[in-house]
């Protein structure tokens, strides 16, 4: 298990011997709140939550997408790997596998959001988190994770961020909450966290 980040906290993406990192996968996962219901016990609804990476310049300005009407980015660096529509199963519910060696140089953070495209609100998932796994590294260790607590009414969060430095890259865990459906209604929001 990686390091376990709270909101707002930082990591340099660089191994162990000092090498950056270059492959990674950013795993999102969550689970539905379980409700009671009649005689028969408890039910969880499907949740239908949507992982997305918006790029951005230098200038703040989305370049490119990665999202599930977009499933590679346009320089080949991001690959999302499908929609999950509910959310079940342990680990993983979505994917987006990042070659930060090939990110284009005019992207300077790729920050990734959820949210609901059913509308669906917050206080009905639990167990929501990003992690960054290494994927260039034998049995791809997970390097950190950021476990989201908040629930509400809000029907997408910004999660996290990659930033590039100097040295390589650097993952910071942001859980911000915002409004949206798609990709699109994150960018504002998205924006705020650069």
């Amino acid at each position: 298990m990686g390091l376990s980040l709270q909101k707002g906290q930082a990591l340099s993406l660089t191994k162990n011997d000092g090498s950056a990192l270059t492959r990674v996968r950013l795993g999102l996962g969550w689970d539905a709140v379980t409700t009671k219901r009649g005689l028969f016990g408890r039910k969880a609804a499907d949740v239908d939550l949507d992982a997305s990476a918006i790029f951005f310049g230098a200038d703040g300005q989305p370049v490119d997408y990665v999202w599930f009407n977009q499933l590679r980015s346009k320089d080949g660096s991001a690959q999302h790997t499908g929609d999950n529509l509910t959310g079940d199963g342990d680990g993983d519910d979505e994917v987006i596998r990042i070659d930060l060696s090939a990110v284009h140089g005019a992207v300077q953070q790729i920050v990734f959001v959820i949210s609901s495209y059913s509308r669906q609100t917050f206080d009905n998932v639990q167990n929501a988190f990003c992690r960054v796994v290494d994927d260039s590294t034998a049995g791809a260790p997970e390097v950190a994770r950021y476990q989201l607590t908040d629930s509400g009414q809000h029907t997408a969060m910004v999660m996290a961020k990659v930033s590039r430095t100097g040295a390589g890259w650097t993952f910071t865990a942001i859980g911000e909450r915002a409004d949206g459906r798609t990709v699109q209604d994150l960018v504002g929001p998205a924006a705020a966290a650069l």
